[in-house]
């Protein structure tokens, strides 16, 4: 029993020393030069994807973003924590929330009013201007400069409203087929995610995504409210959570909501169709009615003025 034991303990220890051989041997051949050279690829292939990223953004943002990170502690401190606010959700309703922050835009604002404030005064030592002009442009011009990125911001905001509350009414409609045809409620939001390629499919994706991970549709629902702040969206909301917490057909109300979505748009048509003749006096008045009356009066202008000499 003895040598029994010796002998199985002999080959438990050869085994043993020959793995732990193999192992070194692996590491010393391979290992380390198979995993540097691993990462050193990685880390080529990944500083390949951000400076492709980087070149395929805007000149604008590649400017602001360092400026506005190196800048971030100093505007904190001189601007208030209100504005920066409101300016992010002006960012969040432009649908730009993911590519710029409010410290950027406040950033921008500030090198603005610099550079008129500069180009102003610049040109009044410059081009020796009236003392009453050259005082109107040192305060015009920072101002225009301060307040561009907010206008733009602004610009981008109505648009994006303006694009979700035309598209309400045919997304409404896919959303109430969908349903009657017996497709569940996040199976129609995928549906109208697939077919449509607009901000309002991009948010009801997002919602889709939310309740996907376990949020629930009331909550879901809210935060598509809060992040697009379009009226008629929200009585939509306001409308699928009343259903759900009455437990009424959520078909019924989407076939409403539909239908009414439908003779509000009827309704811009008409009052867009109704400001039409309005917009286009002031290019009548001071454009063409001149280049006609040019046009007919200018042979007969020299017989009328020799008529009253």
């Amino acid at each position: 029993m003895d040598s029994i034991g010796i002998a199985m303990g002999t080959v438990v220890l050869a085994a043993g020393a020959c793995l732990l051989l193999v192992g070194f041997r692996a590491r010393t051949a391979g290992g380390p030069l198979d995993a540097e050279a691993y990462l050193r690829s990685l880390d080529e292939e990944l500083g390949h994807d951000q400076f492709q990223q980087l070149l395929s953004e805007s000149f604008l943002r590649r400017v602001l973003k360092p400026l506005g990170a190196k800048a971030l502690g100093s505007i904190a401190s001189l601007m208030p924590g209100e504005y920066r606010d409101r300016v992010q959700r002006q960012l969040l309703h432009a649908g730009l929330a993911g590519s710029y922050r409010a410290e950027e835009i406040i950033t921008g604002q500030f090198l603005l009013a610099g550079v008129g404030a500069v180009a102003a005064l610049s040109w009044a030592v410059l081009g020796s201007p009236s003392p009453s002009i050259g005082a109107l442009a040192l305060v015009t011009l920072p101002a225009v400069g301060a307040l561009a990125p907010k206008a733009w911001l602004n610009r981008k905001v109505e648009e994006r409203k303006h694009t979700i509350r035309r598209d309400l009414p045919d997304t409404l409609d896919l959303l109430a087929i969908s349903v009657e045809a017996g497709v569940g409620f996040e199976g129609a939001l995928a549906i109208v995610c697939q077919q449509f390629a607009s901000p309002l499919a991009e948010e009801f994706s997002r919602t889709l995504k939310e309740m996907e991970l376990g949020l629930p549709r009331r909550e879901a629902l809210q935060n598509l409210k809060r992040r697009t702040e379009v009226p008629e969206l929200s009585n939509f909301v306001l409308a699928l959570t009343q259903a759900d917490a009455l437990g009424m057909p959520v078909g019924r109300v989407l076939k409403a909501q539909a239908a009414e979505m439908r003779t509000k748009r009827r309704q811009w048509a008409r009052e867009k169709a109704g400001k039409l003749p309005i917009k286009i006096l002031f290019p009548l008045v001071f454009f063409i009615f001149p280049a006609v009356l040019v046009i007919i009066l200018g042979p007969a202008a020299s017989d009328i003025a020799e008529a009253f000499k």
